[in-house]
């Protein structure tokens, strides 16, 4: 008994660190990255700025004017932060436009294209944009972000929003 539980151990420990990789970060397949969703009119009941994601739930009426519970998946903090999109935002009450990529399963949840506020204000994925411009999906960072910093994690100043230079141990 004994015998085969060390080697039944060692392939579960083995296939656990193979496959944990693979679980540890998602694109966008899960939405469709064809089709924008325009939702106007929208009441931000709840805002989760944390990582790994930015979080927007809001309700929404649909075309047959039933309202709709959605959640929009936007990029990390620290990597909207540096273009305009701040903690305070977007907050619970504002009424907004939202354009998403909804998920391909039908579910009310998308990916963010872009939020535009009550004052024409608009944020994109990776931050502020003009409230007439196109959404791009996966917009996540500013473009003098979209370097390769190396192994030891610093991002330029620009990347930052109090001009600080970051590393892994934060």
């Amino acid at each position: 008994m004994k015998t085969k539980l060390v080697p039944s151990f060692a392939l579960v420990l083995g296939l656990l660190l193979v496959c944990a990789p693979l679980l540890a970060h998602h694109g966008s397949v899960a939405y469709d990255n064809n089709k924008l969703v325009v939702l106007k009119n929208a009441t931000v009941t709840k805002v989760n700025w944390a990582n790994l994601h930015i979080l927007v739930m809001f309700d929404a009426k649909d075309d047959t004017g039933i309202v709709r519970h959605w959640l929009v998946e936007g990029g990390g903090p620290s990597a909207v932060s540096g273009s305009g999109w701040t903690r305070d935002a977007v907050k619970p009450g504002d009424v907004i436009t939202v354009y998403l990529y909804q998920a391909k399963n039908g579910a009310f949840v998308g990916r963010t294209g872009k939020l535009v506020l009550a004052n024409g204000k608009a944020l994109g994925g990776g931050g502020e944009v003009a409230a007439d411009s196109a959404p791009v999906l996966g917009a996540d960072r500013p473009s003098q972000c979209d370097q390769d910093f190396g192994p030891g994690g610093n991002e330029a100043a620009a990347c930052r929003p109090d001009g600080r230079k970051t590393n892994n141990k934060e």
